[in-house]
């Protein structure tokens, strides 16, 4: 069973988004399930949310991480795995259709 996000935005915010991913060959709703699936490889939220002060703080640390053997999904790693993902996704939902 597929559930159901509805998320309030402005008008204004939702057209640039959907110009946006159209350009790319998205659609929002996709877009969206990337974010979801890409939340889940990294344990959270894909990318820093931090306060423009500690951005140097973590770049010292990102550097330090990769210097110490910390490896990186390269983007088409990741996407990749947002590819498998939904196809997944897809799949599980066909097959609850499927059954009675």
């Amino acid at each position: 069973m597929a559930k159901t996000i509805q998320v309030r935005v402005d008008d204004p915010l939702k057209d640039s988004v959907d110009i946006l991913f159209s350009s790319l060959g998205l659609d929002t709703s996709t877009a969206i399930r990337m974010f979801l699936v890409a939340s889940l490889e990294a344990g959270g939220i894909p990318f820093a949310v931090i306060h423009s002060s500690d951005r140097d703080f973590i770049i010292r640390k990102t550097i330090s991480y990769r210097k110490s053997g910390g490896e990186f999904l390269t983007a088409g790693q990741s996407l990749s795995n947002m590819r498998a993902a939904i196809m997944e996704g897809a799949e599980r939902k066909d097959a609850e259709r499927a059954c009675p």
